[in-house]
């Protein structure tokens, strides 16, 4: 197949980036929780040329919640070839509808194109039902994570065509 769809469930991506980032550097937490560097940003243009491997790019969406009005990865994202759609946290602060937006993102164009390659960038087993969805109508699916986002035998990482481990191109998806 000669082309692709790449959905990325940004917060996800982000937060094991940060960790493995940490994990790399040494970094230690101080209140004895998992560290992250925070100071790790994402290089949305190259993850785009990496992770798509000289296929054309049908669609790349990126869901994820609304950050502070002051931040400009939104547009970075936009600017660099992703659709992007934002969803509101709930009253604790917390994410919401990002793993179903693009669950339904997905289907979408699964059913309404043909074939091609559905590279799911997430760890994330939520993401089942649609590799199933995609599996049926003729698609391949492809998860791309950090190795500390999901088990190597677990459902997810089972389910999919190929799994492509994040830290193999971390240094080429770093800003």
């Amino acid at each position: 197949m000669n082309e692709c769809v790449i959905i990325v469930d940004n917060s996800n991506i982000w937060i094991e980036g940060m960790k493995y980032s940490a994990n790399i550097k040494g970094l230690v937490a101080a209140d004895g929780k998992e560290p992250c560097d925070f100071s790790w940003r994402i290089n949305f243009g190259n993850l785009l040329n990496v992770v798509s491997e000289g296929k054309k790019i049908r669609k790349a969406i990126l869901v994820g919640s609304r950050p502070p009005k002051n931040d400009s990865l939104w547009n970075t994202a936009k600017s660099r070839g992703f659709e992007v759609i934002v969803h509101d946290r709930n009253s604790e602060n917390r994410e919401k509808a990002v793993d179903t937006e693009l669950v339904a993102q997905g289907v979408e164009l699964i059913c309404t194109t043909p074939p091609a390659v559905l590279k799911i960038l997430s760890g994330d087993s939520d993401f089942l039902p649609l590799v199933k969805t995609a599996e049926r109508n003729g698609w391949e699916t492809e998860m791309w994570a950090f190795p500390n986002a999901y088990r190597a035998v677990g459902n997810m990482a089972t389910a999919v065509d190929r799994t492509q481990p994040l830290d193999a191109i971390f240094e080429d998806i770093t800003l």
